[in-house]
């Protein structure tokens, strides 16, 4: 199953890091955020991504098209000609980056990327959040159900729009209150591609009219994750988060 990040938004909210490279690019503990999203699925044996771009796309390609490069010892011989690599890079991803336009929303990313689903089911999250999140338990639970979209749900600091259950069944979005003992959106999906028929155009934000839709028609269900989780939408939470990183175990470490 492929895995989906939408990595195209221009991340308004950090404008003092994103100025110069684009949010998932932004560093927690030396890496970029968008590498602990997919270490994080890659230990669920998930390695096949596509990456949604749009703001400074390039500075996400330049970055996996010199991966293998930049995290070798290179050894040069000027007066020869030659360099070899020693590589130590473990991970085994298989990436497609397809830029999805600049001022696309997030649904219309997910739209202009379906024709390189090839199977039933495909996995979706954003390039700026991270948790612990159990994806195996994910794709099991979205097996079972049979509907068309798992939203994985977890509660915050209370500065989200809210979600309301029935049963495991998502029946209403709402917009943004004091939440802090509600589920919110965690942004972990399992997403069947009929889901893909709900989006009508790209200036659509996923989280709205389409997700609003699917809960309608009782396809939008919930895996309530009770572990950590935390998105990256302020420099508040950069720092919260470089801080955690600073840990031996980072809590949203699973490899």
């Amino acid at each position: 199953m492929k895995c989906v990040i939408l990595a195209g938004g221009k991340g308004t909210r950090l404008s003092e890091e994103t100025q110069e490279i684009p949010k998932p690019m932004i560093e927690i503990g030396n890496r970029p955020i968008i590498w602990h999203i997919m270490k994080h699925y890659s230990s669920f044996g998930i390695d096949e991504f596509i990456i949604c771009t749009g703001y400074k796309s390039n500075y996400i390609k330049n970055y996996f098209v010199n991966y293998k490069l930049n995290n070798s010892v290179i050894h040069i011989d000027i007066n020869n000609d030659t360099v070899k690599v020693d590589s130590d890079v473990k991970e085994n991803w298989k990436i497609s980056i397809i830029d999805t336009g600049l001022e696309t929303n997030t649904a219309g990313r997910i739209k202009k990327i379906g024709k390189y689903i090839t199977d039933d089911n495909f996995l979706l999250t954003y390039g700026d959040g991270v948790g612990n999140v159990d994806i195996k338990k994910t794709m099991q639970f979205h097996k079972k159900h049979k509907k068309l979209v798992t939203m994985t749900a977890a509660i915050p600091e209370g500065r989200f729009g809210s979600i309301t259950f029935k049963g495991n069944r998502i029946s209403t979005i709402k917009e943004k209150q004091d939440n802090s003992d509600k589920f919110v959106n965690a942004g972990f999906f399992v997403v069947n591609k009929e889901a893909l028929k709900y989006i009508k155009n790209s200036n659509e934000q996923w989280e709205k009219a389409p997700l609003r839709k699917i809960a309608a028609s009782g396809n939008l269900m919930g895996f309530k994750h009770l572990g950590f989780w935390h998105p990256m939408d302020t420099i508040r939470d950069k720092v919260y988060l470089e801080e955690l990183s600073k840990l031996k175990n980072p809590p949203w470490k699973t490899w």
